[in-house]
């Protein structure tokens, strides 16, 4: 089995974060207040340069109203 880098993952999941959140709306700021952390943040995930725990994707995924298993759903 091939292993896959991690940067990878990470753009993508950045790329996934940013086009959901520009789906509905919402603006860094706003998304960095409702999941309670500082908009650098959100912009080092949206770039994919920042490994994120599972809290913080979980908190994302109810902000959107969507499972954590349906905002992890993309190709890398």
């Amino acid at each position: 089995m091939k292993k896959k880098s991690n940067k990878k993952f990470l753009k993508a999941l950045g790329k996934r974060v940013k086009e959901i959140r520009k789906q509905n709306k919402i603006s860094q700021d706003q998304l960095s207040f409702e999941v309670g952390i500082r908009r650098e943040q959100i912009v080092r995930i949206e770039a994919g340069t920042q490994n994120s725990g599972i809290d913080i994707l979980r908190k994302i995924a109810e902000i959107f109203e969507m499972k954590l298993k349906d905002l992890l759903d993309f190709e890398y």
